[in-house]
């Protein structure tokens, strides 16, 4: 029956037919969907409604992808500068808008501690209580516990050491040299805002993605929209497990819309290293493939753009390419510097600008590999009924941006909806039918 589907009977907690953990973007697209199917369902958040965004982020940071591009589903950013890119405080809204636009049953201040298998479904505790459900979403991100090399243990305590997640602005540092370890988008936009606060600055610099703000006088996001590069799916490449570790591209939403690059820090007076590779003595040790991974970003960059020209030219987007709007190559000293005495006194404080992984410690199921890491097939989980959402190429290679949830949502839904197994199910009343391609969309 279709009560039964909505509302499965269980004894002793609350009993919903979907638990979604999480009220971030992704989340919430989740819910909207469940919605629109008749899904009896409960959003769970540890904190507030875009939790991460309000106290897990620097304090001039904007999101990397233009405001165009923030969508989810029904709802779009149709302000004043479709072309800039939008702060934290901005992004906030965003999501808060979105929350009171689909009306997402959300709990706030509700914090997870364990999700086990339970007779017809999953048994969730929480600080504010017990729900049963039929399935669980897990929409809590990526980025939720910072990965810090292990030799970080042996660094002197005279040291300062702290991560993005604590990073609030270099107010908060002491005076003296930062080492910020990292070369993605992060470790750049960091590296630059330290040093402009008058502090030296050198960056560790590992295998990174290099991108240019603006090719041919248009966004970079746009080309990779248009030439389907940010639609590629997850079963259309070799080695999806590197394309998901594959970093995130060096690039910077600011006002005037500049590329972000190596060479635009050195010209700034940012020294570059190696990647950290050991610590010996008070002595942190230096990669000496600092060149060829710059070498292999600049060459990776050109397929890119190769690529980019290609489709432009196969489209009828213009007829000659001309000169090509490339950057020059990365400027990499002759001899980097293989080593830096920490017990010299030079840097005070260092910055692990190296990355995030999920946090399921809660999570106790039978879906994790030898790694620990989680087992799925493009968001749906080796365990059944079990669904996760905002991970880096989840389904497409744009499942990690704001846009780019909207298709997984889709997919995933559906998956979940046959799981229920209420596929003929019909939408809500008051819902469009899914048929309709172009449905009524709210704008903030």
């Amino acid at each position: 029956m279709i009560g039964d589907l909505r509302r499965p009977r269980f004894c002793g907690a609350r009993s919903v037919a979907v638990v979604v953990i999480g009220a971030g973007h992704a989340g919430l697209a989740m819910s909207r969907h469940l919605q629109r199917c008749a899904i009896d369902h409960v959003v769970l958040e540890r904190g507030e409604i875009a939790n991460a965004w309000r106290h897990e982020r620097w304090d001039s940071l904007r999101l990397l992808t233009p405001n165009w591009q923030c969508r989810l589903p029904g709802f779009r950013y149709a302000g004043p500068d479709p072309d800039a890119f939008m702060t934290m405080p901005e992004v906030i809204d965003f999501l808060c808008a979105y929350a009171t636009h689909v009306s997402a049953p959300v709990r706030t201040g509700t914090t997870v501690s364990s999700v086990r298998p339970a007779p017809g479904g999953y048994h969730v505790i929480t600080d504010q209580g017990e729900w049963r459900c039929r399935a669980v979403v897990m929409a809590s991100g990526a980025f939720n516990l910072p990965l810090v090399p292990a030799l970080a243990d042996a660094i002197p305590a005279r040291i300062n050491t702290l991560t993005p997640r604590a990073y609030r602005g270099p107010d908060q540092l002491e005076e003296g040299g930062v080492l910020v370890v990292g070369a993605s988008a992060t470790g750049l936009q960091l590296a630059q805002e330290i040093h402009r606060s008058g502090r030296p600055v050198t960056l560790a610099v590992g295998e990174h993605v290099r991108m240019p703000r603006l090719y041919r006088g248009l966004d970079i996001q746009w080309w990779m929209a248009a030439a389907g590069i940010l639609d590629q799916r997850y079963d259309e490449v070799d080695d999806l497990e590197r394309a998901r570790r594959v970093p995130s591209p060096q690039l910077i939403g600011s006002p005037g819309r500049s590329t972000l690059d190596l060479n635009a820090l050195t010209a700034e007076g940012v020294g570059l290293v190696g990647r950290v590779v050991g610590l010996r003595d008070g002595v942190l040790q230096f990669s000496g493939s600092l060149r060829a991974h710059c070498a292999s970003a600049d060459l990776k960059l050109g397929r890119l753009l190769d690529t980019i020209d290609e489709w432009a030219r196969t489209t009828g987007r213009w007829e000659s390419p001309g000169t090509a709007d490339r950057l020059s190559p990365t400027r990499v000293a002759a001899r980097p510097p293989l080593s830096l005495d920490l017990k010299a006194g030079a840097v005070r404080t260092i910055l692990w600008a190296t990355g995030y992984r999920p946090d399921y410690a809660w999570l106790h199921v039978p879906a994790f590999d030898r790694k620990g890491r989680l087992r799925h097939d493009g968001g749906v989980v080796a365990v059944p009924g079990l669904y996760v959402l905002g991970l880096p190429f989840l389904r497409r290679r744009k499942s990690s941006f704001i846009h780019g949830c909207g298709d997984d949502v889709r997919d995933l839904g559906d998956h979940l909806l046959n799981y229920l197994g209420g596929a003929r199910r019909r939408p809500a009343r008051g819902s469009p039918p899914r048929s309709e391609a172009l449905e009524a969309t709210a704008t903030v």
